[in-house]
């Protein structure tokens, strides 16, 4: 899973980054059209960016830059970052319109909380087009990543997308094995590769 480095501070409204487009689902159905993401580092935050360029079904409390549980019932996209030694690590929602969630896991699918408790100096950034299409970001401090799950090249990660709801396509960036959708395969993320980013 390449994360491109920037030796200057990123911003929104300036991200020029090399989007890796998604074209299959699950179960290798063509996603139409495809979606794309791109990760990226800075001196101080990881920045997650996804885009499509279809209408977006929202959950329906989810508001601009705020957190907001059971995102993945409708339209989404996901970052999982896993630390292998410990087999903790953390999922981050994002809708389209910029609302967010995250979660700590001990396991699959074992939370290290029963309540929901928001990552502190998470930013997100949306632009959603009249014509449905929309570019999504989120900005996640570094230094929490690296306390919680030792964040850096032995790290590994997935992107995953939730698109046409109601009836869902189910999108990954890595393969996680057959059978049901199912996002909980820690033991399958991709090795992170570090990459400078070219101006």
């Amino acid at each position: 899973m390449t994360i491109f480095t920037s030796p200057r501070l990123l911003q929104w409204g300036q991200l020029d980054l090399p989007l890796l487009g998604l074209d299959k689902d699950w179960r290798g159905a063509p996603v139409l059209p495809a979606a794309a993401f791109a990760l990226a580092v800075d001196n101080q935050r990881l920045w997650f960016v996804a885009h499509h360029r279809a209408p977006a079904q929202l959950h329906p409390q989810s508001r601009p830059g705020m957190f907001q549980a059971e995102l993945w019932r409708h339209d989404v996209a996901e970052l999982f970052l896993a630390d292998p030694m410990s087999g903790r690590y953390f999922e981050f929602n994002l809708a389209p319109n910029g609302a967010w969630w995250s979660c700590e896991f001990t396991a699959p699918r074992v939370r290290a909380e029963d309540i929901d408790i928001a990552m502190p100096e998470v930013a997100t950034f949306s632009d959603m087009a009249p014509d449905g299409a929309w570019l999504v970001a989120m900005a996640i401090p570094l230094d929490l990543l690296r306390a919680r799950l030792d964040f850096g090249v032995h790290s590994r990660a997935n992107v995953t997308l939730i698109l046409t709801s109601p009836t869902q396509q189910f999108v990954s960036a890595t393969d996680l094995g057959g059978g049901e959708p199912d996002f909980h395969r820690p033991q399958r993320f991709a090795e992170v590769v570090f990459a400078p980013l070219t101006e």
